[in-house]
């Protein structure tokens, strides 16, 4: 069925203008485009992967651009400690010490998107000040709680220098909504492009591109409140994602197989109930995204790796072929498990 709320289909019409303006300034990455936006109008966070140069700054900062409201950027790095996202220290022009509010107050209400490059560069205890600003989006300092109801968090992992990193806990891996892969786009046209076109040299203009304050920042907690309770969920699409969630945690009952792999040794952990009602969440948005007010299985199917991969936790011997490991179980997952 088709959207009849006129608030909802004014802010789908706005959601799709944003994603065009975004597509103009990163070509080729049109889901991971759709991805994001689904992320933001679920009110998530979300964790991208990607090699070097791939385009992950310019995708968050045109969002950042077309969300409206603050953005901040942070480089996880070996000596980085916790203080350093809520305050800095420097000696004053009289001599005297000052402190100033770090990345993560220095907007306070206003911060709409913040960005952790190289998260897996940052030693455990900056993870753990950041979980609490994503999952309460609040923190105490000087005395005081300091709340950022409007925030998204995006961080980014270095998927290819291993030394000096420290890897996300199961934990900190779980309170992203999504885990975004950004790879080069398979087009030979479109990496010519991207190669010999002066336009994609320069991240500032194509970040331009998309206009200042598209969406109302202020506005998305409750837009996303009302899509979730406009988009509606059949039993039988419920029964549908708990029969997934099932085969997250026992594989092997649903005649799942994955070649070089033993089933009934791979699984540590399944995904966790916030990953699966997060799951439900998101397919909402992208119901809404079409212009539907039903989920539909293809909603669920189409956001299964992003949502749950990362929050299926495999036994140490296979959990250096997570990469490989998590795209065919949840490929088999989807074809083991019948839609209504």
């Amino acid at each position: 069925m088709k959207l009849n709320d006129p608030l909802l289909a004014d802010w789908r019409a706005r959601a799709l203008s944003l994603e065009e303006q975004v597509k103009r300034a990163l070509i080729g990455q049109d889901r991971v485009v759709r991805l994001v936006n689904i992320a933001v109008f679920s009110r998530g966070h979300v964790l991208l992967e990607g090699d070097v140069g791939v385009g992950k700054t310019t995708l968050l900062r045109a969002f950042a651009r077309g969300v409206g409201g603050a953005y901040e950027r942070i480089e996880g790095t070996i000596d980085l400690m916790p203080n350093d996202l809520v305050y800095y220290t420097y000696i004053g022009e009289d001599g005297k010490p000052r402190v100033d509010p770090g990345p993560l107050l220095k907007h306070g209400e206003r911060l709409s998107v913040f960005f952790f490059n190289e998260i897996n560069r940052a030693r455990p205890q900056v993870h753990s000040l950041l979980l609490r600003a994503m999952a309460e989006r609040s923190l105490n300092a000087f005395n005081r709680e300091h709340r950022f109801p409007h925030l998204v968090v995006f961080a980014d992992r270095n998927r290819v220098e291993k030394e000096e990193t420290f890897e996300i806990t199961s934990a900190a891996r779980d309170r992203f909504l999504l885990e975004v892969s950004i790879e080069v786009p398979e087009s030979p046209d479109l990496r010519r492009s991207l190669m010999s076109d002066p336009a994609y040299h320069d991240a500032d203009a194509l970040v331009a591109r998309v206009d200042d304050g598209v969406l109302a920042y202020q506005e998305l907690n409750a837009v996303a409140a009302a899509i979730q309770s406009g988009v509606r969920a059949s039993p039988a699409l419920e029964d549908y994602a708990l029969a997934l969630w099932e085969a997250t945690r026992r594989p092997a009952d649903f005649n799942v197989s994955l070649p070089g792999v033993s089933l009934q040794e791979l699984i540590l952990a399944g995904a966790s109930p916030r990953g699966m009602s997060m799951l439900l969440r998101a397919a909402r948005v992208a119901a809404w995204l079409d212009g539907r007010d039903r989920v539909v299985p293809e909603d669920l199917q189409g956001l299964f790796h992003e949502a749950v991969a990362h929050r299926v936790f495999f036994n140490p011997v296979y959990e250096l072929r997570r990469a490989e490991i998590a795209r065919g179980l949840t490929g088999q997952i989807l074809e083991a498990i019948a839609a209504p």
